[in-house]
């Protein structure tokens, strides 16, 4: 089938990606068209010949949380519906051709081979992608002329796809390009007020957000130098297994974290993230995560509806005690472990104790006592799963301990 029939325009800036290529990636900040480019050339790329493709995500609950209505709507846009059926699950594309909608954290070393026929895996917010979910995608995506497609907003240069793709023993032939709101022609004129009010207000935060740089790591992270990502096994037999959740409101994730402590070490063996996550979906979330109905899980108090609404789906799920200076006397409990070490598929807490930050002056450079409330939803799931071993301290009183 002919592409002729479609006509796409193509920022300059994209143009080395319509070149073939074992993998492709675009990073950069808001508004700079990433996905909406790659949305069209799974389209065109339907349209050309029979095309069976995977849209991952690290974690993916629910369709939402897909790229799936962005294609339906560049399906509609190009003019090219009557090729496509929509179904509430995936896309039927010409000639036999498939989308589907998947998150890597539900797949095992067995599950993923469901996808060794895979023309093309597009993976959006790759940032999140843990280094077991790049490791089992890339073989796994194996036929003649498959490619693999990555668009991200960086966090860290550590991140897995960053060192996968930019980093200095990034994979050879890749094409990658920036890609940020000045390349895109088409930038509309209310993601340029956002732009500017963030430039005003938040000039520490702009230049992650809009012009696509890694977030600034100093040292004002709380958990720096003291936290180690690799493979780990289970436990010994009879170890004590803790579970703690956090609760999403608006943007922000539900998440579930499994971990023990042995030998004055905590070990995070697992976690489950899910943004825009509806409380009739919660169980499925938290399933994804061994012996979560087994054990006993401690929960933010904020939403008792939630923790009883779980209770009578068979977990075994309580509030955590909070008071005032629980956040520092929880950071400070968690600094007394010799080590915190993060299993190597629990990408988006790993994360997390890269940037949980106190504040500083932005004048002097001073390090405050205060606690920035960002990247902490697994951090704050750790400290309800801690609960009743947390001791009272007094919050603020152990700043100067807190700081060393």
């Amino acid at each position: 089938m002919s592409s002729s029939i479609l006509q796409i325009e193509t920022p300059r800036v994209f143009a080395p990606l319509l070149e073939p290529s074992r993998y492709k990636g675009a990073h950069g900040g808001r508004g700079s068209g990433k996905s909406h480019f790659f949305a069209e050339m799974l389209v065109e790329h339907c349209m050309m010949q029979t095309t069976r493709a995977v849209c991952i995500r690290e974690v993916q609950v629910s369709l939402k949380q897909s790229v799936k209505r962005l294609i339906e709507d560049k399906i509609e846009q190009l003019g090219v519906g009557g090729y496509f059926d929509v179904l509430d699950t995936e896309i039927r594309g010409p000639d036999g051709g498939l989308i589907i909608f998947q998150g890597m954290q539900s797949h095992t070393a067995e599950s993923i081979k469901s996808l060794e026929g895979y023309d093309i895996a597009w993976c959006e917010e790759a940032q999140s992608l843990s280094q077991l979910s790049l490791r089992l995608l890339r073989p796994t995506i194996r036929k003649p002329g498959s490619e693999l497609w990555f668009t991200w907003n960086p966090d860290s240069e550590t991140d897995p796809v960053d060192t996968l793709l930019r980093g200095d023993k990034r994979v050879p032939g890749a094409i990658v390009v920036e890609a940020n709101w000045a390349d895109n022609p088409w930038f509309p004129d209310e993601l340029e007020q956002e732009r500017l009010v963030d430039l005003g207000r938040d000039p520490d935060g702009y230049d992650h957000v809009w012009e696509g740089g890694y977030q600034t790591i100093s040292e004002a992270v709380i958990f720096r130098n003291r936290v180690s990502v690799e493979a780990f096994g289970e436990p010994p037999e009879k170890t004590r297994i803790f579970f703690g959740a956090d609760w999403g409101f608006a943007n922000d994730p539900t998440a579930l974290i499994r971990f023990w402590i042995i030998d004055e070490c905590l070990y995070i063996s697992h976690e489950a993230f899910g943004h825009g996550v509806e409380i009739d979906e919660t169980p499925e979330l938290f399933d994804s995560i061994p012996g979560a109905r087994n054990w006993p899980i401690k929960a933010d108090c904020a939403r008792p509806e939630t923790i009883s609404y779980m209770r009578r789906q068979g977990f075994q799920i309580d509030a955590a005690e909070k008071w005032q200076g629980s956040v520092e006397d929880g950071i400070a409990h968690m600094k007394a472990f010799k080590r915190i070490v993060v299993h190597e598929r629990c990408g988006n807490i790993a994360k997390e104790f890269r940037l949980y930050s106190y504040k500083v002056d932005k004048k002097t450079g001073d390090v405050l006592p205060i606690i920035v409330d960002k990247f902490n939803h697994g951090i704050d799931a750790v400290r309800y799963g801690l609960d009743g071993y947390i001791q009272r301290r007094g919050g603020l009183g152990v700043w100067a301990k807190l700081a060393r």
